[in-house]
């Protein structure tokens, strides 16, 4: 009769999981390992925080004062809103030249509308959308149904949309506008309820949006657990939950405490939580993401790519189209230069925020952070008296150090 000399002895379990509790060295490890993993997803996030930080420290606290992060909301709204639209366009696997000139462009034509034929702003607010969705749409098309490269398509587009706003504006500044639309770039939601020296709406805003941002992280790890999906340690996750739920009411509180949510907070916040939902749960984002990841597979599976791709440059025009709205209610003016440099800002801000290069990836969460990132670089060194040709070499850099983390991330992952 033989004997089993087969050691039958449990396997120590790993570190943090099993019968024991892990150790504050194993509590680290793991999530220094989460982080390592998760790299791409928080990198940014963590390198936003650092720079709030820092940039608080050197200006001696100005950076989060109320009225600061007030106007830091309003000065890159803007752009965050570009910025959606743009990583839109990015992970399909393009790119979009003419937001600068078509937000420009939309700013004039709701000018000429309002200020020199009356036209009730509201009328102008939704004839300037369609004038968004229609550039849009016929680059799209060009793009989609004839194959002409986005690249050239945009390039033109850029040209043409700065052309028609000096033809619009004959070289001259136009406004000032209806308060109606002033109050789309530089108001502020109404206060409301008893004395409390804060602003109740936005204390009211900001605790629901603790709530559906916190509940949000959880339903996902949920959703991610039921289809065996890695998803990140524990640790590492509630320490997730309690950043976003500090910089939710940090942020709330020094709003509360000025003048309140500005507006366009509010619409950019609609557009997040929209695009954001569209993106990561609806059929047409599953989409966008197929076609600029593999489009061959994409086109095997019967994905539309052509459709695809034409409503998401149509909807880049109508994000345009707000963005130009935003520009020139907050300067209650149009001129023929609004808008330059928009485009990279946008494209800087996704690729920042995590998209790439060969497209199929990013968030739009990711495009906010890289605005947000872009947006304090800009406000940090003009309170630190940095001359704008140091902003434009340091801007550059980041640009470049996000791109190249993206290429070593995929040689170090082998994709």
């Amino acid at each position: 009769m033989s004997t089993d000399v087969t050691d039958k002895s449990p396997a120590a379990a790993p570190p943090g999981k099993g019968g024991g509790s892990a150790t504050g060295g194993g509590m680290l490890q793991l999530v220094l390992d989460g982080l390592r993993r998760n790299m791409r997803q928080y990198g940014m996030l963590i390198a936003l925080g650092l720079l709030v930080i820092l940039f608080q420290v050197w200006t001696d606290g100005d950076l989060l004062l109320p009225r600061n992060v007030s106007n830091l909301v309003l000065q890159n709204s803007y752009i965050l809103i570009l910025a959606i639209g743009m990583m839109l366009v990015i992970i399909a696997g393009h790119i979009d030249l003419s937001v600068g000139s078509l937000t420009a462009f939309t700013g004039a034509f709701a000018a000429v509308l309002t200020v020199q034929h009356d036209l009730p702003w509201p009328v102008a607010l939704v004839l300037c959308l369609a004038v968004g969705a229609a550039a849009g749409a016929a680059q799209g098309f060009l793009i989609a149904y004839l194959g002409i490269p986005s690249f050239i398509v945009t390039l033109a587009g850029m040209l043409m949309f700065r052309g028609l706003t000096e033809m619009l504006l004959k070289g001259q500044t136009l406004g000032p506008f209806p308060d109606g639309l002033q109050k789309m770039g530089n108001g502020f939601l109404p206060e409301v309820g008893p004395d409390t020296n804060y602003h109740n709406i936005t204390l009211l805003l900001g605790f629901a949006l603790l709530t559906f941002a916190v509940l949000q992280e959880v339903r996902d790890r949920k959703r991610q657990q039921e289809f065996a999906l890695e998803v990140v340690p524990r640790n590492l996750f509630l320490l997730k939950l309690v950043a976003i739920s500090a910089a939710i009411l940090t942020v709330t509180m020094l709003l509360a405490s000025y003048k309140g949510a500005p507006i366009i907070l509010l619409v950019l916040g609609v557009l997040v939580v929209g695009y954001g939902y569209v993106m990561r749960n609806a059929v047409f984002g599953r989409h966008i993401y197929a076609i600029g990841g593999n489009l061959p597979a994409a086109k095997l599976s019967g994905v539309k790519d052509k459709k695809v791709t034409f409503l998401v440059f149509l909807n880049m025009g109508v994000l345009a189209a707000v963005a130009g709205l935003v520009v020139a209610a907050r300067l209650n003016a149009a001129s023929p230069k609004a808008g330059l440099s928009f485009e990279l800002e946008a494209i800087a801000s996704s690729f920042i925020g995590g998209a790439s290069m060969s497209g199929g990836v990013g968030t739009i969460l990711g495009a906010i952070i890289g605005g947000l990132v872009l947006g304090v670089l800009n406000n940090g060194m003009n309170l630190l008296s940095v001359g704008t040709d140091w902003q434009q070499v340091i801007k550059g850099m980041a640009l470049l150090i996000a791109v190249g983390f993206d290429v070593w991330n995929k040689r170090k992952s082998g994709s």
